[in-house]
């Protein structure tokens, strides 16, 4: 009789017995791929957080797989529960963050009646020994291809290669590119997470500088890959004696450096090297990890290559679309304004494609007359070149008609017409052009009279904080989108105006789609929809409401967590809770006025602190404006505004002469400008801080402009002194007639406004 039979072994051997004697992972599940058994080695190869036996019930996801392969898993579970056999590679990322290479088999587990019940896996690890057949070695490349095509930013792709390669096939793992003339360090990893002591191997981001005769410089001379099998018995120079140190101190043993080489340019060297960090069953690279490590690095090239050609693609669009925007933030009086541009980055998981991820997305700050400032947000449809240059055309466009100081809605309706011009398809468009759609809202806000006018062309609302309370601003007419009338579609109801009156203190933060559409939850479970996104914007917002525009604009743009899908813009204006210095009177218009509303003016600038000079420039100025406002005025006032009159002399600094905000007036569209009566005309004076304005109203409709005087004329040379002599001038119709202003500057050296 045998031992194992005096043992009783013969008739009872448990399974775990055997199978926790083997160095291969065997792991069973049921028909829902739920986990039934796992043996102790599938525990260590997968790295657990539990006992095996803890693990009964789990999903098979729970193993680990990446992301990328979680399809794989359910092919193999489709095809096993088939009645078929599955051979193939899945990579695990384990806890600690490092992927380990599997080289699978999964069979159907079969009932004793034919049925089948389940999936018995068996894995092992893909290491460098057991992957000598060409299956798994074109397997692994596969997958390393995959892997580095995911992605066609550089930082990522390096950080992609690095990971692939460390721990399965070294303990370190070295890519240094060519910038210009200098080799430059790109990527660094050691496994276990070990990290060189300062000043011993280049940093990722320092230049490094290999000897003649380095492997690494070899490899880069030859352009083919080249094997150190034992660094013990083979001497290389070191790039110096600190680096040679801590090469010691790791215990480095063997290396690979191959060069990376694309459409026959050097791009720079790929090292591996193994050193004493793991215990490997074979401490030292061959000849077939040579080559095999040679293949990879050709792959690593390729994609090296491409994201560098992304990169330098996206840089040149970047660059393109930051310089259509405001390039310098200017300083508007009782307004603190912050303002963002965010382009997406190109994504690795959503699906997105190779694009260059700048788009459409603009916003401005327009000086207006009177110190007033047109605020624009909006966004083309589309993405690319071809979207930056219509958002660099809108904007341009947008500037222009701005300057007319026509009312917003009217804005919009020359803006959509201008983008019907774009409709008709350029010769040789074919069947794929698109005209141009773009959302649109431009806002009008006089810091004096605390007016808010705007209209709005299918945009989002942006966010109004009052009182550290958020919400949407109310918009009854959202219009449609510019363009939308250019594709043929008919009865589309025309842009409206709105206003409001904002109380001190007052905050708008406007916004693209781009901060709340398509954001991936921070967990990874799907994405935040819109409503969602808001909500966390509108938290973020009321954290930090108060506190100063670049805050506020900070707070937005990081409200929703995770990598946006299309670019975004962020504009915040704060109001200012003080008045500014304002005054205004009104004067019938005749000739004997013109000196009375020059000694008025007089008086107001000396109390506003101009200069001497300043101030006799001013009146100046005042009186050739009142005095072609007296001449010309003429025809009766078409409507009357329910804004109160200023009474001559008014209170100097405490803002025009108007009722006290009470939060949103909702009333119809209101301009601000005084009412007046056919022969009369208004005196309007404005201080900022580095400017004082002038506004002369009256009931004449038409528009002043320059001529040039002869000789002999006694008369025609005003509103030229006014153009030679003011910083700037213009007039702009009125609801019942005109305005005619101009600007002067305050001298930065007096005291500020009494």
């Amino acid at each position: 009789m045998s031992a194992w039979d005096e043992a009783g072994l013969g008739a009872y051997l448990p399974p775990e017995t055997v199978l926790g004697q083997i160095e291969a992972a065997v792991v069973v599940t049921d028909r829902q791929s739920n986990l039934r058994y796992a043996n102790a080695y599938a525990a260590k190869l997968f790295d657990f957080p539990d006992a095996p036996e803890r693990l009964v019930g789990r999903s098979l996801v729970s193993l680990g797989f990446e992301e990328e392969d979680l399809g794989r898993a359910a092919e193999l579970a489709k095809q096993v529960l088939r009645g078929r056999a599955w051979d193939g590679t899945l990579v695990t990322v384990q806890p600690r963050g490092s992927r380990v290479f599997i080289h699978a088999q999964a069979v159907p587990l079969r009932h004793p009646s034919g049925s089948i019940d389940g999936i018995v896996i068996v894995g092992r690890r893909a290491t460098r020994h057991s992957s000598q057949q060409e299956g798994d070695r074109i397997g692994l490349l596969e997958r390393i291809g995959e892997r580095l095509a995911r992605s066609l930013e550089l930082d990522v792709t390096l950080r992609h290669v690095a990971e692939t390669l460390v721990p399965h096939f070294a303990d370190h793992c070295f890519i240094d590119l060519f910038q210009g003339e200098k080799l430059i360090r790109r990527a660094q990893i050691n496994a276990g997470g070990w990290e060189p002591k300062p000043g011993t191997w280049a940093k990722v981001g320092e230049p490094i500088t290999y000897p003649e005769g380095h492997f690494c410089q070899q490899a880069m001379a030859r352009r083919e890959a080249v094997l150190v099998s034992d660094l013990v018995y083979n001497e290389y120079p070191a790039p110096n004696e600190q680096s040679m140190r801590a090469s010691e101190d790791v215990g480095l043993t063997s290396v690979v450096a191959a060069p990376l080489v694309a459409r026959g340019e050097l791009l720079g060297v790929i090292c591996l090297a193994l050193s004493h960090l793991t215990e490997r069953e074979e401490p030292r690279y061959d000849v077939d990890d040579r080559d095999f490590l040679g293949a990879v690095a050709s792959r690593v090239a390729v994609a090296i290559d491409n994201a560098m050609l992304f990169e330098e693609e996206r840089r040149t669009a970047l660059a393109f679309q930051t310089s259509l925007l405001p390039q310098v933030k200017p300083t508007f009086d009782g307004l603190d304004v912050a303002w963002r541009y965010v382009p997406a980055k190109p994504l690795e998981t959503h699906g997105q494609g190779i694009q260059t991820q700048v788009g459409g997305d603009w916003y401005d700050l327009i000086p207006l007359s009177a110190g007033r400032v047109g605020i624009v947000i909006g966004d083309v449809e589309g993405r690319g070149a071809r979207a930056a240059a219509i958002m660099g055309q809108l904007r341009a466009t947008l500037r222009a008609f701005a300057q007319d100081d026509k009312a917003p809605a009217e804005i919009l309706r020359k803006l959509d017409d201008w983008c019907r011009t774009l409709s008709i398809a350029p010769p040789g468009a074919g069947d794929h052009f698109d005209s141009p759609r773009a959302s649109c809202t431009y806002l009008v806000y006089d810091a004096w009279s605390r007016r808010l006018s705007f209209a709005n062309a299918g945009h989002d609302a942006p966010l109004v904080v009052i009182d550290g309370e958020v919400a949407e601003l109310e918009i009854e007419h959202h219009g449609v989108l510019l363009g939308v009338r250019g594709t043929g579609v008919a009865g589309l109801p025309t842009y409206r105006e709105e206003t409001r009156t904002l109380k001190p203190g007052t905050t708008l933060v406007l916004y693209t789609d781009g901060l709340t559409d398509r954001r991936q939850r921070a967990d990874g479970s799907g994405h935040y929809t819109e409503a969602e996104a808001r909500q966390l914007l509108c938290a973020a917002v009321q954290k930090v409401a108060g506190s100063p525009a670049e805050t506020i604009a900070r707070a937005a743009e990081r409200a929703v967590p995770g990598d946006i899908d299309d670019d975004m813009a962020i504009v915040v204006v704060s109001t200012s809770r003080e008045d500014l210095a304002s005054w205004q009177a009104t004067f019938p218009a005749e000739a004997i006025r013109v000196s009375e509303a020059r000694r008025h003016a007089q008086r107001i600038f000396e109390r506003w602190g101009l200069s001497r000079h300043q101030t006799e420039l001013a009146c100046l100025l005042v009186s050739e404006v009142v005095t072609n406002v007296v001449l010309h005025t003429a025809g009766p006032a078409r409507r009357r505004h329910r804004m109160a009159l200023a009474p001559a002399g008014a209170r100097v600094g405490g803002g025009a002469a108007r009722a006290a905000p009470r939060g949103w007036d909702t009333d119809d569209y209101d301009d601000g400008f005084p009412e007046r009566s056919a022969r009369t005309f208004t005196l309007r004076m404005r201080r900022g801080a580095a400017a004082v304005w002038v506004e002369v109203f009256d009931a004449d409709m038409r528009l002043p402009r320059i001529r040039t005087a002869a000789e002999t004329d006694e008369g025609g040379r005003g509103l030229y002194l006014v153009d030679q002599l003011a910083t700037r001038w213009g007039s702009r119709p009125t609801k019942d007639g005109k305005a005619v202003w101009f600007e002067v500057p305050v001298n930065a050296a007096r005291d500020a406004a009494t």
